[in-house]
């Protein structure tokens, strides 16, 4: 018997002529909106950004009493403090912090004295086992960009971040039509020639791994006009239909023919062994795949086609998770007490792939959603050297955290937002960003863990912004700066400015909070201490540190402080009053060995668009 296929093409000829069809007559995702509740697994439409700050009120973190920090300054081993019922108040985890207290002190550090009374042998500071306002999630960060898979975590996070609904594109519904005279419904006694339909099964349980939903059709004889008017039916529920067997060149092999007459074949015979029968069609819009009857062809085309259908359904592939070595980006301090499981962010610079710790607190969210993987510390091992290679378990498809461009110094939400366009252009890439400060930025890109950084270091001798830093850093060249933003930098102060700050000398009579050491907000806020003659021994705060703007806008608008310095935008996003101290350059110090990269390259565009400077236009505060 002759064989006819129409093709015999290779695997990745046959896939760009099959997508490109489908790509061409429509086939995309509908959009819904759907309860976050009711989201996980569901791929963002839009880009999630947090309505309200998580905690959003200062919650104690541990059980024990909640006093006045300054108080309890006295206390020591050698003069133990005693503290009265009216010096505290007893509250459990979770708690509200009550009004005129500032820190916790843990019960496993009281000690009983009877009548109410309460003996310390060592003082607390101010936020001290407290969840302060915005510890989280801060209301106006993104929490994740367009395009983003829900996992359970990350809609827990939106939750937090008080998001109830968000729309999200509609899951496909996958028709599956078994086909053939032989085949009959699982059963545990089936008769002599009887072979039991369980690819079905199979497909269903596929599907739903590539993010589909699946109808399992009632068996189809080898009928030509029954299969026919069953897929017609099936085109009319759902959104592609798998026809199972009948594929191939047989006696009895309609699906081609069918697929033909109804719509189109754009490929009948794949140069893959097993799975060579298989059939790409595509009737109104909808994509038609006879698949081989033979279960492990089937699977084959499965997991090399239909897969990938997804992928052009949703514009983002999903593929199995593995385990990966990678080098340990920072120091590791474990307890001997567990095996800790540390969530880790990874990124590929040059040829290896580094591993970077994530925050390790038990209420950030936030350190899941953005993690790629898992170390795990075994217990007994008091914790991991900075270059240790240490083995990940990948939360995330390695070929996506391969196409990271990572990004890590100083904060500014302008690297979210460019982030946000280039996956709703359907870059090919992700964006990972740390936040370490322009100081880090240097050691980064210095140490070869990321492509590029923030920075925004201020020469106060001569008041040029970061030359001299690159050029101290790099004397012998290997980076460059690329032009960013000029930025408002200026006193975050409550609505209103009940305080009447004027100037930046008026923190001294404030509660302050503090950028991290590193940060060019930092430095800035060093030089203009020296400037008024303050010293930080002066500022109450000074030691009060936060690592982004968004986190030092969010603490002054919960009342947990009452100026900061930070950028226009996060003022804005916070409705605070705004001070202007001073313009500013905002830069990205580019590893020279990148500037020609595609996804540097494909940043740089987007920071130079129109679209986005207006996007930025809208954020306020910003310079081109």
């Amino acid at each position: 018997m002759k064989h006819n296929y129409l093709n015999n093409l290779p695997v990745e000829q046959a896939k760009n002529i099959y997508f490109s069809h489908l790509k061409e007559v429509g086939f995309t995702a509908a959009t819904e909106f759907v309860a976050v509740s009711d989201a996980c697994g569901r791929m963002l439409k839009n880009a999630a950004y947090a309505h309200i700050c998580s905690p959003h009120y200062n919650a104690s973190a541990m059980d024990g009493v909640a006093v006045k920090a300054s108080k309890t300054f006295a206390a020591s081993e050698r003069t133990p403090l005693t503290l009265t019922p009216e010096d505290y108040v007893v509250v459990d985890t979770g708690d509200p912090l009550p009004d005129g207290c500032d820190a916790v002190i843990m019960v496993e550090d009281l000690m009983e004295c009877g009548d109410g009374n309460e003996k310390i042998i060592a003082p607390v500071v101010p936020w001290q086992n407290v969840r302060q306002v915005g510890e989280d999630i801060c209301m106006g960060d993104m929490i994740a960009p367009a395009g983003t898979v829900l996992t359970p975590s990350l809609c827990g996070a939106l939750l937090a971040g008080g998001i109830t609904e968000t729309e999200v594109y509609k899951k496909p519904l996958v028709g599956i039509i078994p086909t053939g005279d032989e085949i009959v419904p699982p059963t545990s006694a089936p008769a002599k020639g009887d072979i039991i339909e369980f690819n079905s099964t199979v497909f269903k349980g596929m599907l739903q791994g590539f993010a589909a939903e699946a109808r399992i059709y009632p068996i189809t004889p080898d009928k030509k006009e029954r299969i026919a008017h069953a897929l017609t039916t099936a085109l009319a529920e759902c959104d592609m239909v798998l026809i199972s067997a009948g594929s191939s060149a047989g006696r009895d092999d309609y699906t081609c023919e069918i697929i033909d007459t109804l719509g189109r074949v754009c490929v009948h015979g794949i140069a893959i062994k097993p799975g060579k029968p298989a059939v790409l069609g595509e009737v109104n819009a909808k994509p038609v795949i006879g698949l081989p009857g033979y279960p492990v062809s089937a699977i084959v085309i499965m997991d090399e086609i239909v897969q990938e259908v997804m992928d052009v359904y949703y514009g983002k592939a999903l593929s199995q998770k593995e385990y990966v070595d990678a080098v340990l980006a920072k120091k590791i301090v474990s307890s001997l007490k567990y095996s800790e499981y540390i969530r880790v962010s990874l990124g590929e610079i040059g040829s290896k792939l580094t591993a970077t710790p994530l925050s390790r607190g038990a209420g950030v969210i936030t350190s899941f959603t953005k993690a790629d993987g898992v170390l795990i510390v075994p217990q007994n091992r008091e914790g991991l050297e900075a270059g240790d290679t240490v083995q990940i378990r990948l939360l995330k498809p390695l070929n996506e955290i391969k196409n990271t461009l990572i990004i890590s110094g100083s904060h500014d939400p302008l690297i979210d937002e460019a982030a946000n366009f280039l996956a709703k252009a359907g870059a090919p890439f992700r964006v990972c960003s740390t936040h370490v400060g322009s100081m880090g930025a240097i050691h980064a890109v210095k140490s070869g863990l990321a492509h590029l950084g923030g920075i925004h270091l201020l020469d106060t001798a001569t008041g040029e912004y970061n030359r001299s830093y690159v050029a101290k850093n790099f004397p012998a060249g290997g980076a460059v700066i690329k032009k960013g933003v000029g930025r408002v930098q200026g006193l975050m102060v409550q609505k209103g400015n009940p305080l009447g700050i004027q100037t930046f000398k008026d923190i001294k009579n404030v509660r302050y909070v503090n950028r991290q050491r590193g940060a060019g907000t930092r430095i800035l806020c060093d030089y203009l201490l020296e400037q008024n003659g303050l010293s930080p021994r002066e500022i109450e705060g000074y030691r009060n540190e936060e690592y982004t703007h968004t986190a030092v806008a969010a603490l002054i608008a919960a009342g947990n402080a009452d100026a900061g310095l930070g950028i226009y935008s996060a003022a804005k996003m916070y409705d605070l009053d705004f001070i202007p101290i001073c313009n500013e350059t905002y830069e990205f110090l580019v590893d020279s060995r990148y500037l020609e990269n595609p996804m540097v390259k494909a940043f740089f565009e987007v920071l130079e668009s129109e679209a986005f400077q207006e996007r930025l236009t809208q954020l306020g505060g910003y310079v081109f």
